[in-house]
Order: C-alpha cells, then structure tokens, then sequence
C-alpha cells in the first residue's frame, strides 16, 4: 500500500521519538518523514517536508509545543498537528485547540490506541477525551463565530470543499467526490482556512455546520 500521509515528529526525547517511529511502521500508510527536537529544527523540516501531519509534543525543555503549533498553522493551515502530550489539563486541551490543533492524544495510552487515534485524525477526525469532548465543542463554537466569516470570498469549489470537510471527510475522499488530486484539493483547504481566518479543519467544521447560506 502506497503512503497516504506524510508525518513529522517533534518531541524532545529522541528515545520517545523513535518509539513512536517504530509505533507508526505498522501502518504502511503513514510515511515518516522526519523527526525533530526543538523549534528550528521542526520549522526546517515543516518547511522543506511538506507534511500532511505534525505529532507535536506539548511540553518540551527549550520550545513551547504551542509556539510550535502557531508557527505551523501560520506557515500552512491546512497541515493537520496532533497533539502528543502527557498533560490532561482541560485548559491545555483548550489553549491547543484554540490555536489550531486537530487532535490531543496523551502519551499514558496504550500504544494500540494511540495509533489507532492517529489513524482516525488523519481521517480527519477529531481525537481527543470523551470527557473533554462538550469543553472543546463549546470553547471552538464560541471562538468560531466571535469572527465575521465571508463566504461570499469563496469560489464554488472552496464552498464544496468546506461542506465535505464539515462531514469529516479527508483529502482523499474530497478527491474523489469532486473528481480532483489530493494536491488540488490540499491547496483548497489551505486557501478556504485562510479566507476564513480559521486556523483548523476542527474549528472550520464546527462553524460550516451551523451555515444556512452554504
């Protein structure tokens, strides 16, 4: 099977870093593409790797994982950062998605279901506690219409590509269903976030589900 989804992992343990290496191997459909431990060196590989995923630690001795996170979303929106983290702090969890995270997965789980998780956000869905799950909607639907959105910005096919991201879809069902190449519809996602001023997949959906005039 060919690789769907190009990854990088930032995490400042090298030996947590290969573990998790080793972890996502038995998907043939993820595709490590590099590793790194601090800020620099996982802008440098974001930049010149063009990942479809970034697993992103939280908290690391030297960067800030949210720092990380920010700067990635301000390079390419449209690239999907999974948080990998040992704090199950609510206001972690909210800080993250608030600036674009499109999972949170914690490191104390069983790695079966770890990369099960991974499986499912490279799906496009959203990862994270059953407990956290009304937090996180509440806080994203506040957040999503605190901000004037103008569809009216939108080509046809952007507006398509937003409604199919609102039913989770991922850039390969978009594909097939508007009969276009993942690299088409990947450069739609990027241009549709940033007319919109969303920072997310997660944060775009919420706010597309409630639209009358899409």
């Amino acid at each position: 099977m060919a690789s769907e989804h190009d990854i990088i992992v930032v995490d400042d343990h090298p030996l947590f870093r290969r573990g998790v290496i080793q972890l996502l191997k038995m998907d043939p459909s993820f595709n490590v593409v590099a590793e790194a431990g601090d800020f620099e060196a996982a802008m440098v590989a974001v930049r010149e790797r063009d990942p479809d995923i970034v697993l992103l630690d939280l908290n690391m001795k030297h960067t800030s994982g949210v720092e990380i996170l920010t700067a990635i979303k301000t390079f390419d929106p449209s690239i999907r950062v999974i948080m990998l983290t040992v704090s199950d702090s609510p206001s972690d969890l909210l800080q993250c998605f608030q600036n674009g995270a499109d999972g949170y997965l914690l490191k104390d789980q069983e790695p079966e279901q770890i990369l099960e998780d991974i499986q499912k956000a490279a799906k496009g869905q959203t990862v994270l506690s059953a407990s956290m799950n009304q937090a996180l909607a509440e806080c994203l639907r506040e957040e999503s219409f605190s901000k004037e959105r103008r569809v009216s910005e939108l080509t046809e096919r952007e507006k398509s590509v937003l409604k199919l991201i609102a039913q989770g879809k991922t850039n390969k069902e978009i594909g097939k269903a508007l009969e276009i190449s993942d690299g088409t519809v990947k450069v739609h996602v990027k241009h549709v976030l940033h007319k919109l001023s969303f920072r997310s997949r997660v944060e775009a959906a919420v706010w597309a589900k409630e639209q009358k005039n899409l």
